[in-house]
């Protein structure tokens, strides 16, 4: 299992960056960018491949509808020259919050999208032509000298691009169905080992029916809040990451419109999700975090000793994930970073 660790976006990337080459000298696999209405990512990525010279650099995520497609294809290429191969194309659809009201741009038709970016992507990284014709992106050849003669272009770099990984964030169904079908990972913000294949477990299989023989086993990368520690030194951590989940949970979205909520009520937490997002859609966010029920806060973290984070560790490589996630909730990360190492290196 890759270990693996994420920027935050709302802070001075210059020193996340540095937090993240010291982490790859203790035996960080990869780092993921996000990128929601902060610093854009490819710009972060690109810092990181000249900062690092082993990690994988992947973008965790580009939401498709913000850049062409095509344009999204030559970021991951240049990332990946830049980084002597090191880049993986993390895409998600986002939500309304961001892509509407943060870019002006209608939210609509973000499955066909997301198919049809994954597509362009792979045929031009391929060396193939930019015409494409899909469920809604149409790239026409071109008739530059109005002669008649069509011309599609190809994307002009400097080498070969390779196989860049495609990995999608997301957690509805239709779309999970999706990626199970094209992409090389999957990438669920909320992931419970025992409960997520009742939740997942169908849409997974019909997605795997029609996936090609070209592609390798679906990846599965997972993102947890990290802490380890005595109970006492992580009681607060725990405090923190509740006032997260707290926000995801109760405020991306309007009521009967957070498909957070709806995940969570689908992992078995169904009362206790809409108790949440009524607290803190009522303004009474710290009652919201505090309604959080204990198992919910331990699923959906990895904050405890040194033996009970082993012994999720485990739980999570019998569950098939192939990228832990950490997200350092207090203390040192680089401390954090070597420890998880050698608990996964010992499990």
């Amino acid at each position: 299992m890759r270990l693996a660790m994420t920027i935050d976006y709302t802070r001075d990337p210059r020193a996340e960056i540095a937090t993240i080459v010291a982490c790859e000298g203790v035996g960080l696999d990869a780092v993921f960018v996000p990128e929601v209405w902060g610093y854009d990512a490819p710009s972060i990525m690109g810092y990181l491949a000249a900062c690092t010279t082993r990690i994988a650099i992947v973008s965790g995520v580009l939401p498709v509808g913000t850049r062409s497609a095509s344009v999204i294809a030559q970021t991951a290429a240049t990332i990946d020259v830049l980084s002597d191969g090191r880049c993986e194309l993390g895409l998600g659809t986002s939500g309304p919050q961001v892509i509407e009201g943060f870019h002006g741009i209608p939210y609509t038709h973000v499955k066909d999208l997301l198919i049809d970016t994954i597509g362009v992507c792979r045929q031009l990284w391929a060396g193939g032509s930019s015409e494409y014709h899909g469920r809604v992106i149409d790239i026409p050849t071109i008739d530059p000298t109005s002669t008649g003669r069509g011309r599609a272009l190809r994307l002009g770099v400097s080498r070969p691009v390779g196989r860049i990984p495609v990995h999608l964030a997301v957690m509805r169904p239709s779309m999970v169905e999706v990626c199970a079908e094209y992409a090389d990972g999957w990438y669920p913000l909320f992931f419970v080992p025992d409960r997520a294949d009742s939740v997942w477990g169908q849409a997974l299989a019909r997605g795997a029916t029609r996936r090609s023989p070209a592609l390798s086993p679906l990846g599965l990368h997972v993102q947890f809040p990290c802490a380890i520690g005595r109970p006492d030194d992580v009681a607060a951590t725990r405090d923190v990451a509740r006032n997260e989940i707290a926000r995801y949970v109760g405020g991306m979205g309007a009521r009967g419109m957070n498909f957070y909520t709806d995940v969570i009520g689908d992992l078995g937490w169904a009362t206790e999700a809409l108790q949440i997002q009524e607290l803190y859609l009522s303004g009474a966010r710290l009652e919201a975090a505090r309604a959080i029920p204990d198992d919910l806060l331990d699923a959906l973290t990895l904050i405890g000793t040194e033996e009970e984070i082993a012994q999720r560790l485990t739980v999570l490589i019998q569950a098939g994930v192939t990228t832990l996630i950490a997200r350092p909730f207090g203390g040192d990360p680089v401390a954090l970073v070597r420890a998880l190492r050698g608990l996964l290196d010992g499990a």
